[in-house]
């Protein structure tokens, strides 16, 4: 029978069976059934679906079998409420007759009320939850509370209905908490409800539905009176948790312990009445053996996660010292669970962490978790008690377990532990003679980390100590886990090491990698690969004189290491060859570059797997021989760019679940899927496809980079392949990778026009790309999440503008100046947030620590803002006078003295930019910013001063009558900062030269309101000025101008300035061409001829005597030539 038939007969018929043998087929286990039933229900659903949801309903309420009311209860989910994307994902509520709703709804909560099964009632729960989420908002069903309130409270309900009533109260808890009509009358009624049902004598299941319900509502609650009003809440649902421990129902612990956890990372403050019992009660779960690994480790979750609760609740945590160090102990004796498995000793990739429990798995992350959220004040006092005890027990786990303490807590720690670097070191290093390899093992991972974590100050002082520990435990041949990790380890230590920390150790360390090379064992090779690489990027030109030693076993592994079993060999090999090549340059690299790019060339045509890690070093490999090879690396460019552009190009691999579903992403615990969850999405991300497409994007800025003009022939594909990128929210290193590349390509572009390489192109082609490019900057900063990200847009927005100038349109300007405008809203908001966390009760000194980087990278955002209005008006002149006047409103607050100082010296440095850039269009500004400048020309703050001295001296030069009543004030503004008695300390010496410079502006365009006949001489006491290059040069030449003029003031009464002037001559001419321009000096020179020939003899004589003995050849030689 045709399909209309068969669905009269499935919705028509009067009996069940009929629809009830579809239901089944859906779950049929053959897919040709399946696909059947699923269109002929997909077809019920269009053209009849209030039949089709009545006929599900009813299978629901009356079907005999199990499984039919489970399906049915999911279908129905499904089918009112499915949020997929689709057309036939639309929820089928809004399209079923009025009828059928109020049948639905009335059939659904008598289901709930009867239905026996509990993981039945669970499903309903789900359904009445999705469909009540929809119409509770516009009480669209105003029997459901009454219904629910009564199931949960009434004498004669069943548990199994108690349960259900809770589980969807826990489900709408987010829509009840938004209600304000239902939240003022209700709360009352809901807390005495919770307070019984967390009470309940017999059912745990009731317990921990009643835990999930009070959690979701108090961290839905938007205001903290109403939470306060559910506070008693608390010791009952912490009953929930202590009673089904002891009763020993562990899994409903375990549920109930979640809810927790979700509670400390969402709502911390809730917990803090009580935070010492609370604690204190997951301490006593986690130290206890007799529990299920699971349980322990959510108890020590949940004490982690109030931890790192630091924006809702600054520094609680760290109030409770003894409840840390019971953690750390917990955690240290976690670690302990470890075997010492065969398979260890002998690992390749497989089996690498042989021998590691889950219990020493979240031991580990947890100690690196808790040292970052709580600090090293808190944590280095903890550890320094008990790790001297685990060290000198006899047992190897225990030697094992301090040494991994230490590698994971010094991130956090970092600070604290370099105050005590000589005991740390030592612990370390003194177990590099541990009789056990795992021990040895891990005191080379310590000492790895901590290079990482505390250099570069480790390398700077231990160097001695350190270097010649791993040297020698690259001898250890009998166990090639502990040599191989003494390589590695070379790395982590050489990446933050300078050239002569390091040279002294190159013949010794380069000797053994060389043997380690020749090793039969592949871990061996690769960790000496990496090792070398290391040292000669560290080394640099230094390592030229083991090229001819080591390059050719290096060319072998790249030739002959060809299996599958061995290709990371190879891949290494790559990685090593490109950065040896870096090191030692052009010149002695090229015939061997030749040789290895044919090598990569043949490999880059081959076919190769998805997951091979060559592509990646490959990748990698190409753009540093590009660097160390530079314009010669063009022919090979038509090879390496399409597999580039490939790599850049990938899709995410993204899986999209709802947050709350069974099905989980399929493979979880696969490592290379991370998953977040966003709102009520679930989305799975498989990592190594990001990684691929952030190092080809790394690649492509580099090659822009270094090619220039040379990389135009790929702009026209990079650019539509990166300019998207800057708002791919998947993966930060691809954003900082396309906001880095923008400006190399406007670059590249526009030396090719400029150099006649862009063939046949001219500006517009410049154009174009700027009209693509700085748009779709400003559009991604406004969406950007990143403070650091931001700043780096900020950063390559200016750059565009500057490689554009005038081809930037009024309309992108326009849009530029809004962005910025919001910027600097933005920031202040963020400070102001931070600001509102210094408040909270338990603000300490290490959060403020905290706030005070975040701050930082708040500054860094305010630099990049006031380069990018520095350029705008650089550009553009008087014609951004217009949008200076808007910009004024956000800019002069920053003058406040609320403000830090970073933000002050920015605001007067865009000031001083205008008002020398815009001349007499500025000067409408000078009654806002002159006040706020003198007044900061005395600021604590060095850099305030120098920018505020340097824009008295701007408006000295420019403000014509404006400045002429200031004219007194201003002199003694810069008379404190000349005389102040540390003005040439070295902190201060950049104000010190830029006030000389204005008060010299003040001389040359103010001489008839200021007493010339004192203030010349003193300007000239003040010369020469040595630090700030710029002003130098135009002082000196200042100098020149007024001399060649005969000014009066200047020379003084009977010229008796000139030996003052030939001194400041000479210190100038003999500092080459630092302080003075080609031309000033060859006037200097002709000056200092005039004074030789207009001078008494016996004058010039003693003017020559006052300077120095190098200063008098310097001149004669001069005057000689």
């Amino acid at each position: 029978m045709d399909q209309q038939q068969q669905i009269a007969a499935v919705l028509g018929a009067a009996e069940s069976g009929p629809f009830e043998s579809l239901v089944g087929q859906l779950m049929s286990a053959s897919n040709e059934q399946r696909a059947h039933a699923e269109s002929l229900f997909n077809l019920c659903r269009d053209n009849h679906p209030d039949a089709l949801a009545l006929k599900l309903v009813s299978v629901l309420h009356s079907s005999p079998s199990p499984d039919l009311r489970a399906m049915s209860a999911v279908l129905l989910r499904k089918l009112l409420t499915h949020r997929g994307g689709g057309e036939a994902d639309a929820p089928l509520w809004p399209r079923l007759s009025p009828s059928s709703h109020s049948s639905l709804k009335s059939h659904l909560l008598s289901v709930l009320h009867r239905e026996p099964d509990r993981s039945i009632a669970k499903k309903v729960a789900d359904t009445i939850s999705a469909l009540a989420v929809s119409l509770l908002p516009d009480a669209d069903w105003p029997d459901l509370l009454p219904f629910l309130f009564h199931a949960v409270s009434a004498p004669e309900s069943t548990t199994r209905l108690q349960e259900s009533a809770l589980l969807v109260f826990a489900q709408i808890a987010y829509v009840l908490a938004d209600d304000a009509s239902f939240i003022g009358p209700h709360l009352p009624t809901l807390h005495s409800l919770l307070l019984a049902a967390l009470s309940h004598p017999s059912s745990p299941d009731v317990r921990v539905a009643a835990l999930s319900a009070a959690v979701n509502l108090v961290t839905s609650l938007e205001s903290a009176a109403d939470r306060n009003r559910l506070a008693d809440l608390l010791p009952a649902m912490m009953r929930t948790l202590t009673e089904s421990l002891n009763s020993g129902q562990e899994a409903a612990a375990q549920e109930a312990l979640e809810l927790l956890v979700e509670l400390a990372g969402a709502e911390p403050r809730f917990l803090r009445r009580q935070l010492a019992d609370v604690v204190g009660a997951m301490l006593q779960i986690a130290e206890a053996d007799g529990l299920e690994d699971g349980t322990r480790h959510l108890a020590i979750e949940f004490v982690i996660t109030l931890a790192e609760a630091r924006e809702r609740a600054p520094g609680m945590m760290r109030k409770l010292p003894q409840f840390v160090s019971r953690l750390f102990a917990v955690l240290m004796k976690m670690l302990l669970d470890i075997e010492d498995e065969p398979a260890w000793h002998t690992a390749e990739v497989q089996d690498e962490d042989a021998g590691e429990t889950s219990n020493y798995g979240m031991a580990q992350e947890c100690l690196d978790r808790l040292a970052i959220a709580v600090g090293g004040n808190t944590i280095v006092p903890v550890a320094s008690e008990l790790l001297p005890a685990y060290l000198a027990a006899s047992e190897w786990q225990k030697h094992h377990a301090a040494l991994v303490t230490l590698a994971q807590i010094a991130e956090g720690c970092s600070k604290v532990m370099l105050k005590n670097l000589e005991q740390v070191v030592t612990m370390v290093l003194s177990s590099f003679q541990d009789p056990h390899p795992r021990v040895r093992w891990a005191a080379i991972n310590a000492v790895g980390q901590l290079s990482t974590d505390l250099g570069p100050d480790l390398q700077v002082q231990y160097h001695q100590r350190v270097l010649p520990a791993l040297a020698s435990a690259m001898d250890d041949f009998q166990n090639p886990r502990v040599q191989a990790h003494a390589a590695s380890a070379v790395l982590n230590f050489c990446e933050n090491c300078t050239p002569d920390i390091l040279t002294p150790y190159l013949d010794g360390i380069v000797g053994k990698l060389l043997v380690l090379l020749q090793n039969g064992k592949q871990m061996v090779q690769e960790g000496a690969l990496t090792a070398l690489a290391s040292v000669a990027d560290s080394s640099q030109e230094h390592f030229q004189k083991y090229y001819d030693a080591v390059m050719p076993y290096l060319k072998v592994i790249l030739m002959n290491a060809t299996n599958k079993s061995n290709r990371m060999l190879r891949a290494k090999s790559m990685e090593c060859i490109s950065l040896v090549g870096m090191a030692v340059g052009k010149d002695k690299f090229r015939d061997d570059a030749k040789q290895v790019m044919e090598v990569l060339m043949a490999l880059q045509g081959s076919q190769m797997e998805t997951d091979d890690p060559t592509i990646s070093y490959m990748l990698q490999a190409w753009a540093r021989l590009c660097k160390c090879l530079g314009q010669d690396f063009l022919p090979y460019m038509s090879v390496v760019m399409p597999p580039l552009l490939q790599s850049a190009q990938l899709k995410p691999d993204v899986t999209i679940t709802s947050a709350d579903s069974d099905d989980d992403i399929e493979d979880s615990d696969d490592e290379s899927v991370e998953t977040i969850t966003l709102g009520d999405k679930r989305i799975g991300i498989r990592t190594s496809v990001l990684e691929e497409k952030a190092t080809a994007c790394n690649m492509l800025c580099c090659y822009a980079d270094e090619l220039k003009e040379g990389f135009y022939p790929w702009i026209d594909q990079v650019a539509p392949t990166l300019v998207p990128l800057l708002k791919f929210y998947f993966h930060e290193e691809v954003r900082k990778a396309a906001v880095a590349a923008m400006p190399e390509l406007l670059r590249s572009a526009k030396l090719a026009v400029e150099k006649g390489q862009a063939q046949g192109r001219d500006e517009s082609y410049v154009k174009q790309l700027a009209d693509y490019i700085i748009p779709a900057l400003v559009e991604a900063l406004q969406k950007e999440p990143e403070t650091e990200i931001c700043a780096s847009m900020l950063d390559s927005l200016n750059e565009c503008m500057q490689l554009a100038g005038l081809l930037l349109s009024e309309n992108q300007v326009r849009s530029i100046v809004d962005q910025i405008k919001h910027v600097i809203t933005a920031s202040a908001a963020r400070k102001k947030e931070r600001a509102e966390r210094t408040k909270a009760e338990d603000f300490d000194a290490e959060e403020e620590e905290m706030l005070k980087e975040e701050n930082e990278e708040e500054e860094e955002v305010f630099d990049q803002v006031g380069d990018c209005l520095g350029t705008l008006i650089k550009t553009f002149k008087a014609s951004f006078v217009p949008f200076f006047d808007e910009l004024s409103l956000y800019i002069t607050p920053m003058l406040g003295k609320d403000k830090t100082a970073e933000e002050r010296r920015i605001a007067i440095c865009i000031f001083d930019d205008a008002a020398e850039q815009c001349q007499e269009a500025a000067l409408k500004y000078y009654d806002t910013y002159l006040p706020f400048l003198l007044e900061a020309c005395n600021d604590e703050n060095a850099d305030v001063r120098q920018a505020a001295v340097y824009g008295v001296g701007v408006c000295a030069e420019f403000g014509s009558s404006v400045f002429r009543p200031l004219v007194g004030e201003a002199l003694s503004r810069l008379d404190n900062v000349i005389r102040h008695p540390d003005a040439l300390h070295p902190d201060n010496v950049m104000a010190y030269d830029n006030a000389v410079s204005a008060l010299g502006k003040i001389c040359q365009f103010h001489r008839d309101g200021i007493d010339a006949a004192k203030v010349f001489p003193a300007w000239l006491s003040c010369l020469p000025i040595k630090n700030d290059l710029i002003e130098a040069k135009i002082v000196h030449e200042q100098l020149c101008s007024m001399i060649e003029r005969s000014d009066r003031e200047l020379l003084g009464p009977n010229n008796q300035h000139i030996p003052k002037i030939v001194s400041v001559f000479a210190e100038v001419l003999c500092a080459g061409n630092d302080l003075a321009t080609e031309q000033t000096v060859s006037r200097m020179i002709s000056l200092l001829r005039q004074i030789q020939q207009t001078l008494p003899p016996s004058v010039l004589a003693s003017t020559w005597s006052t300077l120095q003995p190098q200063q008098q050849l310097a001149l004669q030689s001069i005057l000689s030539s």
